[in-house]
């Protein structure tokens, strides 16, 4: 019984006669009586009696139906998700991003997505860049967004910005008179940083030689959002990129690193998985609220 065959069917069980299940289904009575007449002789028994007027279902019509409600069901059911998933109104996205993306975007990109699909489930991974490579490859994650373009090949990486440097300060230093700092002003500092061989460290180990300063952290982090505890702690000057938002954490004073290297925003994919419509939907999504955030990063410069 084919999907148009079970619909007339469950349509008449329902109505009682032609006349009525033909209006519920929106088709001319004897399109209806001719679909039904091939179900029966495709099923090699009847459905219905024909009893003054009315259709009454045979004891093998009633057999079926509670079966044939239930595929008609599923078939709904599907329909639905069928459309649901065209127009991006259900499903699950995922996405992994180290943390100064997963802070600083995803809450304005996930905010904006949310308002427009309420049904679909987000879910967030905050990971370094090497796990959220893996995770794209396994399919845990659909999108990844990360401070770095260097990838390996089936790894897409779409640049869609890029930031400076901040420089976190702790309570009562000196440098706090400065309304900006450089990377000469840090030389001879007790300084936090990015451990070497990293995206990050590369840029500034590059920038300071370029401008003959000499950078050499005491005190080496993987995650710029480590660094937080040990300037409060009076560790020593934190030198992190300046995605994150510094200013709501108490105890910190903010600097921008002026004349500093920059370094790349990326949105990834892997190259070896599509992307569903929702996922699409959040790309874009990512995409704007990182141009919104870097655009009021340079208005506050």
């Amino acid at each position: 019984m084919r999907a148009r065959q079970l619909e007339v069917f469950i349509a008449v069980m329902r109505a009682g006669t032609v006349t009525a299940a033909a209006r519920m289904l929106n088709i001319s009575q004897p399109a209806l009586s001719q679909i039904l007449l091939h179900t029966e002789d495709e099923l090699g028994f009847t459905l219905f009696e024909r009893v003054k007027g009315r259709l009454r279902p045979t004891p093998e019509g009633l057999e079926i139906f509670a079966d044939a409600e239930r595929l008609s069901a599923g078939l709904d059911g599907l329909r639905r998700k069928t459309t649901d998933l065209r127009l991006g109104r259900t499903g699950l996205v995922r996405v992994a991003a180290s943390p100064p993306p997963a802070m600083a975007i995803l809450p304005r990109a996930f905010t904006a997505f949310r308002a427009q699909h309420p049904d679909i489930l987000l879910r967030s991974h905050s990971a370094p860049i090497a796990a959220i490579v893996d995770m794209l490859r396994a399919g845990d994650a659909s999108l990844g967004v990360a401070m770095d373009d260097r990838l390996p090949p089936d790894i897409e990486a779409e640049v869609i910005g890029s930031i400076g440097f901040a420089c976190l300060l702790p309570a009562g230093h000196a440098l706090q008179s400065r309304t900006e700092l450089t990377l000469a002003d840090l030389a001879g500092e007790e300084l936090i940083s990015y451990r070497g061989n990293t995206r990050p460290a590369d840029e500034l180990a590059h920038a300071a030689r370029a401008q003959g300063v000499a950078l050499s952290p005491s005190l080496e982090i993987d995650a710029s959002i480590s660094a937080v505890g040990f300037v409060q702690a009076g560790l020593g000057i934190a030198l992190v990129d300046a995605l994150l938002p510094w200013q709501r954490f108490a105890g910190l004073g903010v600097r921008p690193l002026v004349a500093g290297p920059e370094f790349p925003v990326a949105l990834l994919t892997s190259r070896n998985r599509a992307l569903s419509r929702a996922d699409e939907m959040m790309r874009d999504e990512i995409r704007t609220a990182c141009s919104a955030i870097l655009h009021e990063h340079r208005a506050k410069a």
